[in-house]
């Protein structure tokens, strides 16, 4: 394909990067000198401008290692602070893994998120503006602008998930987020949750009229790209519709845009499930992240934090593991507990003596090197409950990664169905999904009953892939993790517990740089 660069003074933007806060807070190094006039004077060449975006998304930030882009969200901001993940003996990351920096604004972990989407958003807003005026066919100008409305929605969508409280909390006109929709970069006063889902709601809505109008698809859009995963169509609006409607607990638009967006996306089969490594585009793939060997992040990409075939020390000497209280939910009739290491009575009581270190000799040491032999570097560290779901394509740990998947897209319509009294729906989804992998499986439950089986095979089914601590977050749920001595998986430092008002409402604070550069962010718009 075609490379995928970030652009230089158009979307470099001394201006338009520098939203909601300075130029030196958000100034970047061009990789181009091409000026905005020139990027966007065709369609033809426009096309570079969604292509950067794309790869804002795996691209490092901040000069820190690790910040690369949605790889850093999923991993760090979901899988590591969440309740079913662990990165094994990582207390190093205690801080990290246990939530302490919601409350520092000062803290590179709550600056990024902030920094990283609201870069997007400049960059999304100068496509949505400029391309209008392209020269080129009509369709173009339509298809792209639409896609510059859906990287917008999707980035005020994750914001709104971290540093505002849940739809549940009822704080949706007190609590909110800036909406910057154009290329001003002065002070602006924060707009209600209320008005920011509105917003994306709107962008969404005009996105997915856009891509009806030009009746183009991405393959058409974009001809000369051999890859097209990474760029949104009118499926991926739906998806994020979906998502943002789940939400927002707008469980009628929940299930209408997660039937939609999955409609087209089979579901992977058994064999691509349990053998993919989830690496590389399949049937399931709605929106995706692309890495190319040629533009790798090395030991700052995705799968150098959490895939099991990683050379990347945090790999090897610290894996990923699920833990011990979710797998034990799951029947063992059920293949996908194969992608884990889930020790036999015997082999719990033998590694529990080493912190659930499997050394050398044990019996679930011994069966792990030969089980799983081809999803293991050859000197990785052998934990208990440690994941083969992900696994690095080349090496130390790049490959492409799905934001949103049908597999996705069925619970939310499950989990929304629950909540609208329609229980046959609900189980007829489970079943449907949960049959492919456990014959045995036989939905029957209602009510309250049906709702926690959704979330527990949500939980289950998506685990690892980034919705972990945003799920726990919009549930309410307390978060409960259990020390290997009081019987759980959990290192003694991770065992913690937190509940819903606990950790500021699990709400990330506005970061104090933007407060020096924005003199109206502590008001509320009219």
């Amino acid at each position: 394909m075609k490379k995928i660069i970030i652009l230089s003074s158009v979307l470099a933007l001394a201006a338009a990067f520098s939203v909601s806060c300075s130029k030196e807070y958000l100034e970047v190094a061009p990789e181009s000198s091409v000026s905005p006039s020139t990027i966007f004077s065709t369609t033809e060449m426009a096309r570079t401008a969604v292509n950067g975006l794309a790869k804002m998304m795996t691209t490092q930030y901040l000069g820190t290692q690790g910040l690369n882009g949605e790889g850093t969200i999923i991993n760090w901001y979901n899988n590591y602070m969440g309740n079913d993940a662990q990165k094994c003996n990582l207390t190093g990351w205690t801080n990290t893994i246990n939530s302490n920096w919601h409350e520092s604004p000062t803290s590179t972990y709550d600056i990024y998120p902030w920094y990283y989407y609201y870069k997007i958003i400049a960059n999304a807003n100068a496509v949505v503006e400029k391309i209008q005026d392209a020269e080129g066919p009509e369709s173009e100008r339509q298809f792209m602008q639409a896609q510059g409305l859906v990287f917008r929605a999707y980035s005020y969508l994750q914001l709104v998930q971290f540093y505002c409280r849940r739809w549940s909390d009822g704080e949706v006109e007190n609590d909110g987020l800036p909406l910057r929709l154009d290329a001003s970069t002065g002070d602006l006063a924060k707009s209600s949750v209320r008005k920011v889902y509105a917003q994306i709601y709107a962008d969404l809505d005009e996105a997915i009229r856009l891509f009806t109008a030009s009746g183009l698809t991405r393959y058409t859009a974009y001809p000369n790209f051999k890859e097209h995963n990474f760029l949104p169509d009118i499926d991926v609006a739906y998806a994020v519709y979906a998502r943002a409607a789940l939400t927002r607990e707008d469980w009628a638009n929940a299930a209408k845009f997660a039937a939609l967006a999955r409609e087209d996306y089979p579901y992977m089969s058994q064999k691509e499930y349990l053998e993919s490594g989830f690496n590389e585009e399949n049937s399931e793939w709605i929106w995706s992240v692309y890495e190319a060997e040629d533009q790798t992040l090395y030991y700052y990409s995705y799968f150098a934090y959490c895939g099991s075939n990683s050379s990347a020390g945090i790999c090897r000497s610290y894996p990923f593991a699920i833990s011990k209280e979710l797998i034990d939910r799951i029947p063992e009739t059920d293949t996908r507990r194969s992608l884990f290491l889930v020790p036999t009575e015997e082999e719990y009581k033998e590694v529990n003596k080493t912190n659930g270190n499997a050394k050398a000799g044990t019996a679930l040491y011994k069966r792990a090197k030969a089980d799983y032999a081809g999803k293991l570097y050859g000197t990785s560290s052998i934990f208990q409950y440690m994941q083969f779901k992900f696994q690095a394509s080349f090496m130390p740990g790049g490959g492409c990664f799905a934001l949103f998947r049908s597999g996705e897209m069925a619970f939310i319509e499950a989990e929304a169905a629950c909540h609208t009294g329609n229980d046959a729906k609900a189980r007829e989804i489970l079943n449907e999904i949960n049959k492919a992998y456990d014959p045995a499986y036989d939905c029957t439950k209602a009510g309250d009953d049906l709702l926690n089986e959704v979330k527990l095979y949500r939980r289950f089914h998506l685990w690892g892939e980034g919705h972990d601590w945003f799920d726990f977050k919009r549930w309410g749920d307390t978060m409960v993790r259990t020390s290997i001595k009081n019987g759980g998986s959990w290192h003694a430092n991770f065992a913690i517990t937190v509940r819903p008002d606990e950790k500021n409402h699990w709400t990330w604070v506005i970061p104090n740089r933007e407060k020096d550069y924005n003199k109206l962010i502590n008001q509320m718009a009219e």
